[in-house]
Formats: C-alpha cells, sequence, structure tokens
C-alpha cells in the first residue's frame, strides 16, 4: 500500500523511526521497478536542530523542507554524491529523515545511486510520483535508536541525539 500524505505530515521523530522497514519504490524509464526495504534512518528537526540544514534559515538549498511534508529533499555533498532526503511534518517547520541504509545498500550515497536519484528529484511529491514512493507492506521490524553520525559540526547537545533508527535483525 502507498503511503499517503498523512503519514509524511507527521512529527519527523515519528516518521524517521516510522520508515524503517517501508518500502523505496522507484519506477525507472523501461518501466522496470526497483523496491528497496529502508533499514536506517536518521531525523533532522528544525532550526533549533543544529545538525539540520535549516538550522542556518530559509535558503535556496533548504527551501523544500518548508513544504508540508510528502516531499524529496535531495542534496549534493562532497561535490560526488546526491543524498536521498524525505519532508516531514507541517507547512514551514523544516524537517526531514535522511534514509542512510536500505537491504543491500549500507550508506546513503549508496542508496541514491542504487534508484538513480539526481538533482531533478528535489521537490518531487511522493504522493503523487510515478517515478519515486513509499509503500507499506506490513512489515513491522525491531527499530533500536543510536546517535545520529557524520554530525561533527554540530554541537554535543545535537551530536548525541539518539536520532538513529536502525533496523534491529
Amino acid at each position: 500500500m502507498k503511503l499517503e500524505k498523512q503519514f509524511f505530515t507527521q512529527d519527523v521523530l515519528k516518521v524517521a523511526p516510522g520508515l524503517v522497514g517501508k518500502l523505496i519504490c522507484r519506477q525507472f524509464e523501461d518501466g522496470s521497478i526497483l523496491r528497496l526495504r529502508i533499514t536506517e534512518t536518521e531525523a533532522y528537526k528544525g532550526e533549533e536542530d543544529k545538525a539540520c540544514h535549516a538550522s542556518k534559515g530559509r535558503t535556496l538549498r533548504t527551501e523544500i523542507m518548508y513544504n508540508e511534508g510528502g516531499r524529496v529533499y535531495v542534496y549534493l555533498i562532497y561535490g560526488l554524491h546526491i543524498l536521498l532526503n524525505i519532508v516531514t511534518g507541517k507547512e514551514n517547520t523544516p524537517q526531514a529523515v535522511l534514509v542512510r541504509c536500505c537491504e543491500g545498500y549500507n550508506g546513503p550515497a549508496k542508496v541514491s545511486r542504487a534508484l538513480c536519484i539526481d538533482k531533478s528529484f528535489y521537490g518531487e511529491d511522493l504522493t503523487l510520483s510515478n517515478r519515486i514512493w513509499l509503500e507499506d507492506d506490513n512489515f513491522r521490524p525491531k527499530i533500536k535508536k543510536e546517535t545520529r553520525v557524520g554530525i561533527d559540526y554540530a554541537p554535543s547537545l545535537w551530536k548525541n541525539k539518539k536520532w538513529r533508527f536502525i533496523l534491529d535483525v
């Protein structure tokens, strides 16, 4: 079952663990569909979260985060990798979930490469898109919480938040 708008418009700390176990679905130009099970996510919660891109306010890069949940937020890091994020929450409350890992793909850049995600996905509506969406097949995994990674620039209060959610096998 395709996830609907009301799932994405919840707070990021509900959506991020809720995405673990869900399927990212990508339809390619030839009509084939790749479904990957999400195994790890990270939550980024608004301007107050000093690890979140929105902590510096509204910019061209973060504009999509200020939309209502259910949109794709992609960005380039190190000039090499596109990372896939899912906007959550209500309009003007910038929040997003980084998709860190999927079955078979350990790392956010590897996930984006497997799904052939590029900058053209920025702002895509996951509830209306024919090329990317999320599904719930009723798989309900156990989830463990850990601290976020790759945010050494953030103050320790924000680095130490257990806002990374991992499928617990």
